[in-house]
């Protein structure tokens, strides 16, 4: 009796989780040729495989639900021309996140990627509500399959009843589930020979590098490349922590590069930004480095030198630079460039600026570069999911959670996480991927300069060194909002996929 019992249990557990997919079919124009694609929207199952052993009673007796991940794929159909084999051994198929953690997959779906974008303007433009979603002419649905995950908790995945979705809330078990669930679509979609791309934004990053070591070691699939979107693959080059200097020199660039845009240089600074910039990176990794090293011992006429370049290189006063200790920190900064004129400074965008209840203290009230977009991305995917995608539910879609802090690190106590590292395992294992690193000027977030100091300390060996490229951009951490940046990074991409399949 107990053994039908638990078999009972285990079918009516199979019938509350199950996958809950629809499919639509679509056309779209993309560099004057026209395509068809089929979109596949729904929630996916994500069950973990009992370790107990032995033969199966019955057939959902060693796999237990423990999410239910929702994605949307979009797929070429296929030229009757040619066979369904040659057909997924030729075409890419990336898969694409965002970060957070907590973020779903929207900004580079209907941002970047997506065969339909958000038209929402761009920095002193801003489109009013409500928005408006078009063909995306810069879509990389021409080049290459794409596949948007939400980690649990973000968009629509959720733990299933039963579980605790704190349990996905980590580093090592956010990149398992992700992980996990691309083997899945793999596996039941055939796509086991079709090349494989990833494609993270900001902490999407950091998982796309933990993945590129985690689909190799536990699943054995290799990637052809990655596509980071303004990276942080070494957290200690973006924490303001006592001890640790090395974020005022990396973040320093980006200091001038917004300076530079809101006009807060002097003249001769504000003619070229390339330029300008050069000779600031050459000075943080110069003079400003040995001067953090020296700390208290630093020479008087040493000091006073440091804070009239930090002065002249971040359009802050020379007073205020002595306030920090020679040491700026990014919310002091978007708060201090342009407080004589009340107006706060973005972090994701730093084009962008806001305006607090007043204008003293240290920190603002918002982001007023995220405030421009959460808006337009939240309504056009709820109309969007519905009336195009067919995929119905009344959950709230979590474009961007807080419910999933506090974040846990506990496998990275007392350290830095470092994804560089198993980046770095991941190339060396397999020659063949190649990564392509987005960045830029204005990305207060993630900035340009750490990240090209993570890449030239990852001790990649030199004869893969040539396996990645940085890509530079007069635009944020989401450089696609700014259009002519946009048009260059979608070609830079497309180079890069073409680039990483030729033999």
């Amino acid at each position: 009796m107990a053994e039908e019992s638990n078999s009972k249990v285990g079918k009516e557990e199979d019938k509350k989780h199950q996958d809950n997919i629809v499919t639509t079919q679509h056309t779209i124009t993309i560099g004057g040729r026209q395509i068809g694609y089929t979109a596949t929207t729904g929630t996916m199952v994500l069950k973990e495989e009992s370790e107990q052993g032995g033969e199966a009673k019955n057939e959902n007796e060693g796999e237990k639900p423990k999410a239910e991940l929702f994605f949307i794929a979009y797929t070429l159909d296929r030229d009757e021309s040619i066979s369904d084999r040659q057909h997924r051994k030729t075409r890419p198929v990336t898969f694409s996140f965002n970060g957070g953690p907590g973020s779903s997959s929207v900004w580079l779906h209907l941002g970047l990627l997506g065969p339909r974008r958000v038209e929402m303007g761009d920095v002193d433009n801003l489109l009013p509500p409500p928005y408006d979603l078009v063909d995306n002419e810069f879509s990389l649905l021409d080049i290459t399959d794409l596949v948007f995950i939400d980690p649990v908790t973000t968009g629509y995945s959720r733990a299933v009843e039963g579980e605790n979705p704190k349990q996905f809330h980590n580093f090592e078990k956010d990149i398992a589930s992700v992980g996990d669930f691309i083997r899945l679509y793999t596996t039941r979609y055939n796509r086991w020979a079709s090349p494989k791309f990833l494609i993270g934004e900001s902490y999407g990053t950091t998982r796309s590098a933990g993945l590129s070591g985690y689909l190799q070691e536990r699943h054995g699939m290799y990637l052809n490349g990655i596509m980071l979107i303004s990276s942080i693959l070494n957290f200690q080059t973006a924490r303001f922590t006592p001890g640790n200097d090395l974020p005022y020199i990396l973040f320093l660039p980006t200091y001038t590069a917004t300076a530079w845009y809101h006009n807060r240089l002097e003249n001769g600074l504000q003619q070229d930004l390339r330029a300008t910039l050069d000779e600031v990176e050459e000075f943080a990794l110069g003079e400003y480095t040995l001067a953090l090293m020296k700390g208290d011992a630093l020479p008087r006429d040493e000091y006073d030198r440091i804070v009239e370049k930090l002065s002249r290189y971040t359009g802050l006063s020379q007073e205020y630079v002595k306030q920090t200790n020679l040491r700026i920190n990014i919310f002091r900064f978007t708060k201090e460039l342009q407080r004589d004129q009340r107006r706060t400074t973005g972090r994701i965008d730093s084009r962008f600026t806001g305006m607090d209840r007043d204008a003293a203290g240290e920190t603002w009230e918002y982001d007023p570069s995220m405030a421009a977009i959460i808006g337009p991305y939240t309504a056009i995917f709820n109309d969007y999911a519905r009336t195009e995608l067919g995929f119905h539910s009344d959950l709230p879609y979590e474009i961007l959670s807080n419910r999933v802090h506090p974040w846990g690190y506990e496998t990275h106590q007392n350290q830095y996480i470092n994804v560089a590292e198993t980046l770095r395992k991941a190339m060396t294992i397999n020659p063949h991927l190649k990564v392509i690193i987005a960045n830029g000027y204005y990305d207060l977030a993630t900035p340009y300069f750490a990240t090209i100091y993570t890449f030239n300390h990852m001790d990649l060996d030199e004869s893969l060194r040539g396996n990645y490229s940085l890509a530079f951009y007069e635009a944020g951490h989401m450089m696609y909002v700014h259009m002519p940046s946009f048009e260059k990074l979608k070609a830079d991409l497309a180079n890069f996929i073409q680039g990483a399949l030729s033999r």
